[in-house]
């Protein structure tokens, strides 16, 4: 008997507007930063628009690598709430993790992010979304980030 094998598929991709950066300073892990997530999309087999509250915290160690931990919620078309943690990485080459760091645009291809989303709801319709490994390729920009969310099968 064999184990089996791992595939994905695309489900939805979250587009996360967000505010200003707060800055905590050095913990002595890293720099510690905060990132308030103020409104979005969802948008693919789920539709909706990501709630006006939540926040991204991060923290920045000395070779750059971000850890990355976003709690915020959406809310489907149909009226479900879904509350969302999700946990990542982000990783790239200095000068251009730089450069997102002052807002300024960098290829998504050359920057190494990616997320593992798990979800809650009390609506029985997304109750799967709870019985279900996720995984997400993300993209930073100034004030957005997105994410496409992928189902592990």
């Amino acid at each position: 008997m064999t184990t089996p094998t791992l595939e994905t598929k695309y489900v939805f991709t979250i587009t996360a507007k967000i505010s200003d950066v707060v800055t905590v300073g050095e913990t002595g892990i890293g720099v510690r930063r905060i990132i308030p997530i103020i409104g979005g999309e969802v948008k693919g087999a789920i539709s909706g628009k990501v709630l006006p509250f939540g926040a991204d915290f991060q923290t920045i160690r000395p070779n750059e690598l971000i850890d990355l931990e976003a709690k915020y919620a959406f809310e489907t078309d149909d009226g479900a709430i879904v509350y969302v943690e999700n946990k990542g990485m982000r990783f790239g080459p200095v000068e251009l993790l730089q450069k997102l760091k002052r807002g300024e645009p960098v290829d998504p291809k050359l920057i190494y992010f990616r997320t593992v989303p798990r979800f809650e709801t009390g609506d029985e319709k997304y109750r799967w979304l709870m019985e279900h490994v996720f995984v997400g390729s993300a993209a930073r920009h100034a004030d957005r980030v997105v994410i496409d969310v992928h189902q592990v099968v």
